[in-house]
């Protein structure tokens, strides 16, 4: 058992919802409240859902991350659930994308053909 490979993955937990939370009430909501972003597909709509789900995404990585350091830290962990952290971060990431954007934004499909690629390198 490795003891600090656990310190970092919970350091990472922390910053992760500290980083969503902060970010959200600090910077995006100030943010959002300008007159002045740039107007894609009519409006500042998208800009805004790009922005929200781009920072948020960050977040949801630094979280795969911490899931994968907890796993390296634990005697006996198998490649194949490094592979299904992986691939369930790009789901998220690639819903997220989807939701965020109402589909507008085409990262969802990069992130859900990661996701799926890994899951079948299992097979």
């Amino acid at each position: 058992m490795n003891f600090a490979l656990y310190i970092s993955a919970v350091l990472l937990l922390v910053i992760a919802f500290v980083h969503s939370f902060l970010g959200e009430r600090y910077i995006l909501t100030r943010l959002f409240k300008r007159d002045n972003l740039p107007k894609l597909f009519g409006s500042d709509d998208f800009t805004k859902r790009t922005l929200r789900f781009a920072w948020h995404i960050t977040s949801i990585a630094w979280l795969g991350f911490a899931a994968i350091l907890a796993l390296l830290a634990t005697p006996g962990t198998e490649k194949a659930s490094l592979i299904y952290v992986i691939a369930a971060t790009f789901i998220v990431h690639g819903l997220v994308a989807l939701l965020g954007s109402r589909g507008k934004h085409l990262s969802w499909v990069v992130f859900l053909a990661i996701s799926v690629s890994a899951l079948i390198s299992l097979y």
